[in-house]
């Protein structure tokens, strides 16, 4: 969507003269493809970096806008976090040496925002969702400042007409609601950009949904999201719920999510993805058209900019995207792979990138047509398993079910190096960059390394110095140059933790509760202190609101401690005068107040709602 310059659409009359350009603009695109006027014969490669940045705990640091001041390089531009940034890499001629010139920005822009990150006090992380984000990032006043992200924020909220509500079923079980579209900002990803030649166009774009599954399987890097183990790559979930306008009142009616696969094969013209966008969807934003349409200034000679039709389309969220543009006065057609998550190395992201580019390429005779040769509810099955388990599924192929290593390994591995050598790229490139991927398929990808390196990390510790120990072997494995396919397996051993320090209740609040209610029977409290071997027991309504605490020694002083309490209940002995914490308040304060009133525990509350429970004993064991 680019330009900040935009705005709901806020009357019929506005509504009506965006209508007219995006129709205009969907005519002109049809007349240029039937004309020969899109470029050809020159295709290009592009990426865009999304990244996350962090303090010296590795939680996030919402000093994105400060960073880009200090660098000073209009390649750098905001998200929709404070706590993101997007690095834009130049577009490169798809020739001998474009996957090296890219590598090579590449790691030149991200060294100087590590560089002056550091300087800053902060370190730059790049992984597919941040795994110590928190509830709190993910509120409003953590979006970054901005008109096109504020106005979006209005017009979907207006559109859906409540909380935007999210459940994830993994290894975990996430269930939330969320009153912003700032969550879609825990998605981080590394964009892949490749021009499409007009006459091949249907064919490349419906082949590029084929590969999605096991390129998407291959370079998964998500697993983590508030804490919780989810999908291999969770982005694919978070993000089309994160912003799902929809409500159940209308699921009967099948409407699409703003963030889709697709529905259907392309038979006849690239201009249907655009055509299909305009009925399934609600025109959100608009901005400052030109005067003339895209019509007229085709009639008068010049390039049409497709205004309308641009804003229209940073909307909607395809995983792969067709996009229209102008480069060096030539006006062209490119697909962009947004599923691929950002790291967890530069060095795995080009990777993903030789591998996508030279699938793309590598497309035959035999790939065209798709819809004659498969269904494409089967095509769309496979990119959502993959995003489920990654390379630890089956996926269809043409018929036939594949381990998906043996698909990339057979099949596609095979394919990319075809299409590489056919594009000129450099032998040595093709074999550094292919090999990083096949690596992968003998060791793990990053979502492996992740998943294991929490599971690892959370034994006998509190999840999130778990979280943040992980993100700190995360940062300093990347910083050692080897892709993930090469790094060691996480151990309790590689970080001490020392570096670490506990500023925050959240950051050492037990989260695991079992709680009682009022009207249960003291019995039951007592004997759930017995079987979890802890001195207190929060008491929650049936809205989960905390209502009181029972301790052993209300239990003591009640003359209860023995067991000899017939139908007494909770309520009868709960302490309901409480003094609680908030997540977010200072490890050093809560301290202070328990030591001053003799406290063994405090319950941690935000926004009403019992989220954790801070102890002596954990701080005991902590060392606090």
């Amino acid at each position: 969507m680019g330009t900040q310059a935009v705005r709901r659409i806020a009357s019929a009359e506005e509504r009506a003269h965006f209508l007219r350009h995006l129709l205009s603009d969907l005519d002109a695109l049809d007349r240029m493809l039937a004309e020969g006027l899109i470029e050809h014969g020159t295709p290009r490669i592009g990426a865009e970096q999304e990244f996350c940045l962090v303090d010296r705990n590795f939680g996030p640091c919402e000093r994105g806008h400060t960073l880009r001041e200090v660098l000073g390089d209009p390649h750098f531009t905001t998200e929709l976090a404070k706590y993101n940034l997007e690095l834009n890499l130049d577009p490169q001629d798809l020739d001998g040496g474009a996957l090296r010139r890219m590598d090579e920005q590449l790691r030149t822009l991200m060294h100087h925002a590590e560089k002056a990150a550091e300087e800053l006090g902060m370190h730059v992380v790049l992984t597919g969702i941040l795994p110590t984000l928190t509830p709190r990032h993910i509120e409003l006043d953590h979006m970054t400042p901005s008109p096109r992200y504020a106005a979006l924020d209005e017009v979907m909220r207006r559109q859906k007409g409540g909380l935007f509500e999210l459940h994830i079923q993994g290894v975990d079980e996430l269930i939330t609601k969320h009153e912003t579209i700032v969550f879609e900002a825990c998605n981080t990803s590394f964009q892949l950009h490749l021009q499409l030649e007009p006459a091949d166009a249907v064919d490349q774009y419906n082949w590029a949904q084929l590969i999605a599954a096991p390129v998407l399987a291959v370079s998964a890097n998500s697993p983590i999201l508030l804490g919780k183990e989810l999908w291999a790559e969770t982005r694919i979930a978070l993000f089309q719920q994160s912003i799902d306008v929809r409500n159940s009142s209308t699921l009967i009616r099948e409407r699409q999510p703003r963030v889709t696969f697709g529905t259907r094969w392309l038979r006849h013209s690239v201009t249907e993805v655009f055509k299909e966008d305009v009925v399934r969807y609600d025109m959100l934003l608009t901005g400052d058209l030109e005067e003339r349409t895209a019509l007229e200034a085709l009639d008068a000679g010049d390039v049409p900019k497709l205004r309308a039709l641009a804003l229209h389309n940073g909307t909607i969220y395809r995983w792969n995207r067709l996009c229209y543009g102008i480069g060096g006065g030539r006006p062209h057609l490119r697909v962009e792979c947004r599923y691929v998550p950002s790291g967890p190395t530069t060095l795995d992201e080009m990777a993903n990138m030789a591998f996508w580019t030279g699938l793309m390429a590598g497309m035959e005779d035999g790939h065209r047509r798709l819809w004659e040769k498969m269904p494409f509810r089967q095509v769309k099955a496979n990119f959502f398993r993959a995003a489920l388990s990654g390379l630890e599924t089956k996926l269809n192929w043409f018929g036939e079910v594949y381990d998906t290593r043996e698909l990339l390994e057979r099949v596609l591995l095979p394919i990319a190096e075809r299409g590489l050598r056919k594009s000129g790229v450099d032998r040595s490139d093709i074999r550094h960059y292919l090999g990083v991927v096949r690596q992968r398929l003998s060791s793990h990808n990053g979502a492996q390394w992740t998943t294991h390196a929490v599971r690892v990390l959370k034994e006998g510790r509190q999840k999130d110095i778990a979280l943040r120990r992980a993100t700190a072997l995360m940062h300093r494995n990347a910083a050692g140059g080897l892709p993930v396919g090469e790094w060691e397996p996480a151990s309790r051993e590689q970080l001490t933790g020392d570096e670490l320090a506990l500023e925050k209740v959240y950051q050492i609040m037990t989260t695991d509760l079992l709680t009682v209610r009022p009207d249960d029977l003291v019995d039951l409290a007592r004997r759930v202190m017995a079987w979890r071997e802890v001195h207190h027991v929060p008491v929650e309504d049936e809205r989960g609101q905390l209502v009181g605490l029972v301790t052993e020694r209300d239990l003591r002083e009640a003359g209860l401690a023995d067991g000899d309490d017939g139908d007494r209940t909770v309520r009868d002995v709960m302490r309901t005068e409480l003094v609680t914490a908030d997540p977010n308040e200072a490890v050093a304060d809560v301290v202070k107040v328990m030591k001053e009133r003799g406290f063994g525990c405090m319950p941690v509350v935000y926004q009403g709602t019992l989220v954790g429970l801070l102890s002596r004993t954990d701080l005991q064991r902590l060392g606090v």
